[in-house]
């Protein structure tokens, strides 16, 4: 099947690529696509090729999260849309009656429901009959993933031209999904339970996912051919919505529940019909999940349904202008929504935490479901305009205002400040400019006030991951903080620092374990990279001059406990916190020219070149041999003539295990080049040198006379 891939894919580019006679080259291949396809289309299909199939492992996953058979049906629904991609009218006709045929023994099964005890049972027992029965689901439920995966060439471009092909599959699509809902096969008695029951769910399952495919070819046709078949259109989201709304539901197993989910939040975020509040199926659903007396859905699934019925109140509809928005009515809907969703947690008392055990994981339920479906919306609506992010915030604005107020007495609880952190982060990437300067700086003062060096301590050295993950929020928090433009959030960076720089990182500097220190440089870094003018106050002669006498330093103490942070950490063994902290200094030379700042260059530059090289030196980091040879090359070329007469002469003299002959051959044969590549090579012989030398003097018995 790869080297069928492979061949494919060269076919396509290859055709891609010769305009002229793009035809040519395909007739001489189609006959032998084609019959590929039929071929591939058999050997998935138990009806023809049972006894590999059967072969296959269904239960062990790989590396990748699939089993021997979803990797081998995987690869197979892939040449399949290799050829649709090339041929995609004999593709189409060559798959469609295959799915045809086993669509309708599937909507077939209703003639064999009969009344039982318990409901329903599927009057089919005879155990040839059963195995077929089988093996038609099986079949059914492969031919509807290909059918989903083929749901790309039919939109764009090619929407005019396949249009017909595509609207038969939806309506096929469309139709199964409600027969599968209305007749509740996934419910039924079978005489092989453990064999049709999955099946039957399966099925039920992939035609949802493959109708949620065409969710972007849906949206085309509501843009470009509403207005001439807008009643068809309607019928089929308003149909869709029938079969998606009994499924939502805890009697319903949850690989259906799930697909359902999807689906919803694919038609309310993709498609967007303007309609779509209206249809009875979708009041349903929205009042379902805001009715508190109504058992809770799996998180994921809840999680999904709030994040498909905010969309269709936040998202603006396609094609209609400002005013056509009805923003004043969906923004009432969408704040009774997030009421009814926040009901529990918003009764939650800020100044009592619960102390019996089960009041205090009653407490902790709420919050982690409430807080993983705001995050979630917010996540969602970050990046759409800024109505229906205002309309977002306003709504949550009293469960935000919560938060805050719970937050300290949950200081002790990692996992609950963990969930907290997770949704204010969430926050001030999505929300940052709805929630307004003075909010945004109470819930900084508020987090700066309640992280002091004992409650760091306690979370970094004594709850271990847990403890720290919150800590890494929390740096994560103020490093969206410290990316903002403009004088907001200035006030707070000396704050920022010096939580930094005495609080988080004498508890972190000498722990062997990476955790906290990532975040914590990444913010020093955005600190430094969005404040430079917080330390270098620049002029515009200091700018001819490139900082040289006449920049202004200011906060020269913060400035040098950073810069040591960083070169402490170069001594530390970990080898990703050794490329992140390089990689960003170079970066701040790059953008700042930080190597050339005078107390860089007086006081700190060849303190940095001499650990680097020391690291070299030791080979303990030898897989950024490269990344430090060049960071050496930008700090020495800095001043080369003090590299070469000042630094060099003194490095060889501090190097131990080497005599005064062996120090001066080295300083000899460093040649004065000043171009990186022969720079790098000197520098990497030079290391090379020493580490022999050593090695030579280290093996010598006692006495010897070195040449």
């Amino acid at each position: 099947m790869d080297i069928w891939l492979l061949f494919l894919e060269y076919l396509t580019s290859k055709i891609k690529s010769r305009l002229t006679d793009r035809n040519t080259v395909l007739n001489r291949y189609k006959d032998a696509l084609v019959l590929l396809l039929r071929e591939v289309l058999n050997r998935i299909q138990f009806r023809y090729n049972q006894s590999q199939l059967e072969e296959l492992d269904d239960e062990t996953l790989d590396d990748d999260q699939q089993t021997e058979w979803q990797r081998y049906l995987r690869q197979s629904l892939e040449v399949v849309a290799k050829v649709m991609e090339l041929l995609p009218t004999h593709a189409f006709s060559t798959l469609f009656p295959v799915l045809r045929d086993n669509l309708t023994v599937y909507l077939g099964l209703q003639q064999f429901i009969v009344p039982s005890e318990r409901g329903h049972r599927l009057n089919i027992s005879a155990e040839n009959d059963c195995r077929r029965l089988h093996c038609s689901l099986r079949d059914l439920s492969s031919l509807l993933q290909a059918v989903g995966r083929l749901a790309e060439y039919f939109i764009g471009d090619a929407f005019t031209t396949r249009f017909n092909d595509a609207l038969t599959v939806v309506e096929r699509l469309v139709e199964s999904t409600l027969y599968g809902s209305r007749v509740k096969l996934y419910n039924m008695e079978t005489a092989v339970p453990s064999v049709l029951k999955p099946d039957l769910i399966d099925v039920h399952a992939q035609s949802l996912a493959a109708l949620q495919a065409y969710s972007h070819w849906l949206a085309q046709f509501s843009s470009e051919v509403q207005q001439q078949n807008s009643a068809q259109f309607i019928s089929l989201i308003s149909t869709t919505m029938e079969a998606v709304a009994p499924l939502i539901s805890t009697k319903v197993p949850e690989k259906l529940l799930l697909s359902a989910c999807h689906l919803l939040v694919s038609v309310a975020t993709t498609v967007r019909p303007v309609f779509l509040i209206r249809i009875a199926a979708v009041q349903k659903i929205f009042n379902r999940v805001t009715d508190s007396a109504a058992q809770r859905l799996p998180d994921e699934a809840q999680v999904l349904i709030c994040r498909a019925l905010s969309n269709i109140l936040l998202l603006p509809w396609p094609g209609l202008s400002e005013s056509e928005q009805q923003w004043q009515d969906r923004s009432t809907n969408h704040s009774n929504l997030i009421s009814a969703l926040t009901r529990e947690y918003r009764a939650l008392k800020s100044n009592v935490v619960p102390q019996g055990k089960v009041q205090l994981e009653d407490a902790k339920v709420v919050i982690h479901q409430t807080l993983s479906i705001l995050k979630d919306i917010v996540d969602t609506v970050s990046t759409e305009a800024t109505k229906s992010r205002q309309i977002c915030y306003q709504s949550m604005q009293d469960s935000v205002q919560v938060s805050l107020d719970l937050f300290p007495s949950y200081i002790h609880q990692p996992d609950v400040t963990d969930e907290m952190l997770s949704f204010f982060l969430t926050l001030f990437q999505g929300l940052r400019v709805q929630m307004g300067g003075p909010f945004t700086e109470q819930i900084i003062q508020t987090f700066l006030n309640m992280f002091t060096r004992e409650q760091l301590a306690e979370s970094i050295l004594h709850e271990g991951s847990a403890g720290c993950h919150v800590v890494e929020k929390f740096l994560k928090i103020l490093q969206v903080v410290v990316q903002e433009p403009g004088q907001v959030f200035k006030p707070f960076l000396p704050s920022i620092i010096a939580l930094c720089m005495e609080q988080v990182y004498p508890i972190v500097a000498e722990r062997p374990s990476p955790d906290v220190k990532a975040e914590l440089f990444e913010l020093l870094y955005e600190v430094l990279h969005h404040n430079w003018r917080y330390f270098f106050k620049s002029t515009v002669l200091a700018s001819v001059h490139r900082g040289t006498a006449e920049e202004q330093m200011e906060n020269e103490n913060q400035f040098i406990a950073v810069m040591q942070a960083f070169g402490q950490s170069f001594l530390q063994p970990d080898i990703h916190i050794f490329k992140q902290n390089l990689t960003y200094l170079e970066s701040l030379n790059t953008k700042q020219k930080l190597y050339h700042k005078k107390i860089f260059r007086t006081s700190m530059l060849f303190q940095f070149v001499n650990v680097l090289l020391q690291v070299l030196v030791h080979k303990s980091h030898d897989l950024l041999q490269e990344e430090i040879g060049i960071a050496v090359y930008n700090m020495a070329s800095v001043d080369f003539d003090s590299f070469y007469t000042a630094f060099l002469p003194e490095f060889l003299s501090s190097c131990s295990g080497i005599d005064a002959n062996q120090r001066t051959v080295l300083g000899r044969n460093f040649k004065l080049d000043k171009d990186l590549p022969s720079f790098t090579q000197n520098v990497h012989r030079l290391v090379n040198d020493l580490r022999y030398y050593r090695l030579c003097n280290g093996s010598l018995p006692p006495g010897t006379i070195k040449l």
